[in-house]
């Protein structure tokens, strides 16, 4: 199902945004047909593309003539219209890159930095952003969005244990990022930056209903519904990891046992003594649980696999899929496997966390996915009055 706009002046902002998406997945595109998948008049579309245009974010193409009369002007993303960077943090290290409005990653670097410090990270990231932004010397830098390890604001799980930034409760992280890069900032879990990468720049652009299965050093999932990330009350939906799985199984710096990111992440891999063919076949029951689960509570159309695994890994756990558990999804109808392999690779989460900047920055009232917008959302759920 695709995003509806609204012809209220109100609704500027969020139609704003919803015409930019849909030139970037269906350009070149009439202004005409814009406005039938949006739903909104042509006399706004084309109000909103005039402002794009003279902003240098799209770019009017016009076709030779074939018989009487001009074609259409078709319109499309100008892919140096505009920058953003986005930063993902690991308990590893700290990836970066700078990417356009195509979604096309123009340059990345890594710096190895195992748990680090906020100081040191943010020192870091200043350095790169610095560094990458440097090679695009005059072009428009939108803002900095940054992807790392949830949950977030939960007391006995936020930044606990080696899946996450051990040490890091509490760090203003919206403020310490745009203090660090001197751009517009934003931040969200990497699970969801890789799912909204994924949706945007991979696989899911072909679906409306799927979840995403993030493999990082921990494991989470995202179910994405009408092309938004589900994130719950708090934002913090998706730490599928902590389901416990294992009665009496393995202890978890969650304060649970038997949790399913002991035995099916990159952590467990780990600490593995075997081959990854050898774990795989091993953990294959567990994972088989998982899709069943993930099926049966949010019937969607696919698994997608993702995250910080690699292509090879992922395939083979793939691969395992025929031997699924019998789900809701389990259809004879089904023209999509149960489970697939994600087409964005490791760069779904910085192409995501690129994507928080830049929509953030084009349309600042919409951000749902956003923090800041979160913490509002939370603070009405409590009934706090808060300032406009």
């Amino acid at each position: 199902m695709a995003l509806r706009g609204t012809n209220q002046e109100f609704g500027r902002p969020y139609n704003r945004r919803i015409v930019l998406e849909s030139i970037r997945l269906h350009g070149p595109i009439a202004r005409g047909e814009i406005a039938r998948r949006v739903g909104l008049t042509v006399q706004t579309v084309s109000t909103i593309v005039r402002e794009l245009e003279d902003q240098d974010y799209i770019l009017s193409l016009r076709e030779e003539p074939k018989g009487r009369g001009l074609p259409p002007a078709t319109l499309r993303i100008n892919p140096e219209g505009g920058y953003a960077v986005g930063i993902h943090i690991t308990p590893l290290g700290i990836s970066a890159a700078l990417i356009n409005l195509s979604g096309d990653v123009i340059e990345s670097i890594y710096r190895e930095a195992p748990n680090a410090t906020p100081d040191h990270a943010f020192e870091l990231i200043g350095a790169m952003v610095v560094e990458l932004t440097r090679l695009r010397a005059g072009g428009r830098v939108l803002g900095v969005g940054m992807a790392l390890p949830g949950p977030f604001d939960v007391e006995s799980m936020s930044f606990v244990g080696p899946t996450t930034m051990t040490g890091w409760k509490d760090v203003a992280l919206r403020e310490r990022l745009a203090a660090s890069t001197g751009l517009p900032a934003f931040f969200e879990t990497d699970m969801a930056a890789a799912a909204m990468g994924e949706r945007l720049y991979g696989l899911g652009a072909q679906f409306s209903e799927y979840y995403y299965l993030y493999f990082g050093v921990g494991l989470g999932g995202v179910m994405v519904h009408d092309g938004s990330a589900l994130r719950g009350a708090w934002g913090n939906a998706g730490e599928i990891g902590h389901i416990p799985v294992i009665p009496g199984g393995e202890a978890c710096p969650c304060g649970n046992s038997g949790c399913l990111e002991r035995y099916l992440s990159l952590e467990a891999l780990r600490r593995w003594n075997g081959s990854e063919a050898e774990w795989v076949a091993e953990v294959a029951p567990i994972f088989h649980n998982a899709v069943a689960v993930i099926e049966n509570l949010f019937d969607p159309e696919t698994v997608i696999l993702g995250g910080l695994a690699s292509t090879d890994l992922l395939e083979m756990l793939a691969g395992s899929a025929a031997g699924l558990h019998n789900s809701v999804s389990a259809r004879k109808d089904r023209t999509t496997p149960r489970v697939v392999v994600a087409r964005g690779g490791q760069h779904s989460v910085l192409r995501g966390a690129a994507a928080l900047a830049v929509s953030g920055v084009l349309s600042p009232r919409f951000g749902q996915m956003f923090a800041a917008e979160r913490e509002r959302e939370r603070d009405l759920l409590k009934g706090r009055e808060i300032a406009a």
